[in-house]
């Protein structure tokens, strides 16, 4: 059976291609193809080697087979088709090596036809190179060739051109020689000109030939005339010329005169297209110049009266200069409007007919402002005589000074309008600034002069109100016992606001004016030195006349003194009277407090106003600041200079009414009282309690009016010459121990009302007291160690010693013996 199988497998027939391993090769397929064959055969006997076997029970290599068959099957083969497939794969190698031979083979050929194509493909792309670089040479000898063609041609053309060039210009030149043959005929004939000098047609090309020829003419008349000495002949030549000259000149103006004609018609007509025509023809004498100017000085708002007329009634009304800045800043606004409105729609004209519109518009600016506006600062800036002012109720010369600066203020906007509008290379800025010129050399004398008339009149205006109170109240005479500090005028912060706000307006002026720093600086300091000059001058007299009322209680104080011998009649109506002083006394003490008050008010005022307005406007310039600060030290120095003399006639008073409490209330037995077996009273004297109720009721205004060094140098003098006016009132009187307790009552309650003085000197002057005190109240022989232990109260101690009761008696001098000759 297997001999059998074997045979048949090799009688089959292997056929391997070589298109069978082409495009998508699969060794799957190539392997089924061959074996299928084979195994179908063998998987039918498996299959039906399965279904027999599926019977019985017991597996045995995947089959069941009965005891009987076991060695049979043993002797036959597992896979009988193994020799089939084995010669089967034989043969296929064969098959395969042989094809592979063939293969190799093809290849092998392929390679030798390929070697011989890529040899004779190199060849040709050699000789292709070759024939490619003889073709580059050939173009590039023919690119030579055609550049060295084309410079030839652009050198002939070029003198083609220069020929007729030359040509145009030698035709051009023969006929300009004709025409100024024609012009040189004889003087001021022009009938025989040629044709194009007298049609209208050709006016244009008339007006280029004629200006031409006069150039021509003229540069030739000048050379002639340098070299007519060195010339032969040149005398005739230039004669001809001359002719020449003259009657081009006379042609161009007549031809000018034409145009303008016709240009002055078609303006009237509004015909634009020959107005521009026109200014385009004239724009080739003197650069369109003569028709510019004809153009702007034909504009109605320079030529009409009545325009002129309107602007004046328009910014003064019909009250004139009377009619005030505001009126007239009104109507300057809507002037400046108009002519701004004006201007712009010649703007529109102008750019449409003239080809140099900026030009134009140089000319047309420049005399709005030289004429139009100037005519109208003519009539609203009248300057007025320094020597002699106009009055303060027709404005005075703030009148002056605030329309200047309205008129400066609106003819600056009105320039920036313009200048917006376009006026080429005109100097906008520079022709306003010139247009005041006048009025700023003389400013700053005008604005000083206006201060001082203001602050002349407001003192007028105070003296009259002082006046008329005065005579309201009723005359006060100088024989009356009594003075009224009121009929002099008190001052008034409100004042030195108002002085004040006359100057920030006149220094707005001087920045308005005034572009450079060191001018400004330079016009700001004398205005600021004449406020300083009037607060210092209005408060100095302020005090001034607050001091005089004190000097006139003082006065009446000093009258009604008397003398101890006069009759009690006559004692009791000089303390009414000396009440009556004391009275005014206070009162003229509590105004010049108020002035105090009232100044420093003043001077906080002039220092904000300072700082806020004026230091901004001097720091720029070096040293204009330091120079008025210094200015204004000055003028607060002499202030305070009124103020300490006020300040010390003020002392006067209160130790003055001190000393008249003290000598009309302090009695003897305050400090000597009789010996009656009654408790010592360890109240204050009356006289103490009196001086210490007029001190807390008239340094109530001090302490509110003062401030810093001014309040603190004031206490300490009078607490000062208060100590001393104690010492020497003491001095007049003998104290016994109950009245040196008394005594030192009183030093306790002076010290209290002066501790409230802030002073740390008084303070220790009044302990100091206190401690002096005990020289009445110790015994006899505890005098030397309180001196010994008190050094301080020493030098008053040893005065005040000797008022003691006992002082003879008890022989003190010889128990402080040892004190005094030490002292």
């Amino acid at each position: 059976m297997v001999s059998s199988r074997a045979n048949s497998t090799s009688s089959l027939q292997l056929i391997l291609d070589v298109e069978d391993f082409k495009g998508d090769f699969s060794f799957d397929a190539l392997f089924g193809n061959l074996v299928n064959e084979l195994l179908p055969s063998f998987q039918e006997e498996d299959a039906d080697s399965s279904e027999g076997a599926g019977g019985h029970d017991g597996p045995f290599n995947g089959h069941k087979r009965a005891p009987s068959d076991t060695v049979k099957l043993a002797l036959e083969p597992l896979f009988p088709e193994v020799d089939a497939l084995l010669a089967l794969f034989k043969d296929s190698c064969k098959e395969l090596i042989d094809l592979r031979r063939h293969v190799d083979s093809r290849l092998q050929s392929l390679k030798q036809d390929v070697a011989t194509q890529d040899a004779n493909h190199r060849k040709t792309l050699a000789e292709l190179e070759k024939g490619v670089d003889g073709l580059f040479d050939s173009f590039a000898r023919l690119d030579s060739r055609i550049s060295s063609v084309g410079q030839t041609a652009a050198k002939i053309g070029d003198h083609l051109q220069s020929a007729d060039s030359q040509r145009e210009t030698a035709s051009q030149t023969i006929d300009l020689i004709k025409y100024l043959m024609e012009f040189n005929s004889s003087p001021g004939d022009l009938m025989e000109l040629s044709p194009l000098f007298s049609d209208d047609s050709r006016v244009a090309e008339a007006a280029s030939i004629a200006q031409r020829l006069r150039s021509f003419a003229e540069e030739d008349v000048g050379r002639h005339g340098i070299n007519m000495q060195s010339a032969v002949g040149a005398a005739n030549a230039s004669r001809g010329l001359e002719v020449a000259v003259a009657n081009l000149q006379d042609y161009c103006n007549e031809l000018e005169n034409r145009l303008l004609a016709r240009f002055d018609a078609a303006s009237q007509k509004r015909e634009l297209s020959t107005m521009a025509e026109c200014a385009k023809i004239l724009s080739q004498f003197n650069r369109g110049t003569s028709a510019m100017q004809h153009y702007v000085a034909s504009r109605p708002m320079f030529i009409d009266v009545e325009v002129m007329n309107t602007d004046t009634k328009l910014v003064l009304g019909d009250q004139g200069l009377q009619a005030g800045p505001s009126f007239i800043a009104r109507g300057l606004a809507t002037l400046c409007k108009e002519i701004t409105e004006t201007v712009r729609k010649e703007s529109a004209t102008i750019q449409a007919v003239f080809p140099s519109a900026n030009d134009v518009m140089s000319i047309l600016v420049q005399r709005v402002l030289e004429q139009r506006v100037t005519a109208i600062l003519d009539k609203l800036l009248i300057k007025p005589s320094l020597m002699n002012l106009p009055p303060v109720e027709q404005g005075g010369l703030l009148q002056y000074l605030r329309v200047l600066a309205v008129a400066y203020e609106k003819t600056q906007e009105l320039a920036k309008d313009l200048q917006a509008l376009g006026c080429g290379e005109l100097d906008v800025e520079g022709l306003t600034e010139s247009l005041f010129s006048s009025y700023k050399e003389e400013y700053p004398e005008y604005e000083q002069a206006s201060l001082t008339q203001l602050y002349e009149a407001k003192m007028e205006e105070l003296r009259s109100e002082a006046q008329q109170q005065s005579e309201a109240a009723g005359a006060i005479s100088r024989s009356k016992t009594t003075t009224n500090p009121s009929t002099h005028k008190q001052i008034s912060v409100t004042i030195v606001t108002e002085l004040v706000r006359w100057n920030e307006e006149a220094i707005s002026r001087c920045s308005s004016f005034s572009s450079q720093p060191s001018t400004l600086a330079a016009n700001v300091k004398p205005v600021l030195n004449c406020l300083l000059d009037q607060v210092s001058q209005y408060l100095t007299d302020g005090l001034e006349r607050a001091r005089e009322s004190l000097t006139e209680a003082a006065a009446l104080r000093d009258r009604f003194m008397i003398g101890a011998s006069v009759s009690r009649r006559v004692a009791a109506a000089a303390a009414s009277a000396a009440e009556a002083a004391a009275a005014a006394g206070e009162s003229s003490f509590r105004s010049f407090m108020i002035a105090v008050q009232r100044c420093a008010s003043s001077i906080a005022i002039l220092q904000q106003y300072f700082s806020n307005t004026i230091a901004r406007l001097l720091l720029p310039v070096d040293g204009a600041h330091a120079s008025s600060c210094e200015d204004m030290g000055t003028a607060i120095s002499q202030v305070e200079g009124a103020v300490r003399r006020g300040l010390l006639l003020c002392i006067d008073t209160v130790m003055a009414e001190v000393e008249r409490l003290l000598s009309t209330e302090q009695k003897i037995t305050d400090y000597r009282a009789p010996d009656d077996g009654n408790l010592p009273d360890h109240r204050p004297t009356n006289a103490c309690m009196r001086v210490v109720g007029y001190l807390s009721r008239i340094l109530e205004v001090a302490f509110t009016a003062l401030e810093g060094l001014n309040k603190q140098s004031f206490l300490t003098e009078l607490g000062d010459r208060l100590h001393k006016g104690l010492l020497n009132h003491w001095q007049k009187f003998t104290f016994n121990p109950s009245g040196g307790l008394r005594l030192k009552r009183d030093i306790t309650e002076y010290g209290d009302f002066v501790r409230r003085f802030g002073a740390p000197s008084i303070d220790e002057k009044f302990e100091l007291l206190g401690i002096m005190a005990n020289v009445f109240i110790v015994a006899p022989e505890s005098l030397a160690s309180l001196f010994e232990g008190t050094p301080g109260i020493r030098k008053d101690g040893l005065r005040f010693v000797q008022l003691r009761e006992d002082y003879r008696t008890a022989k003190v001098a010889s128990r402080i013996s040892s004190v005094m000759a030490e002292t």
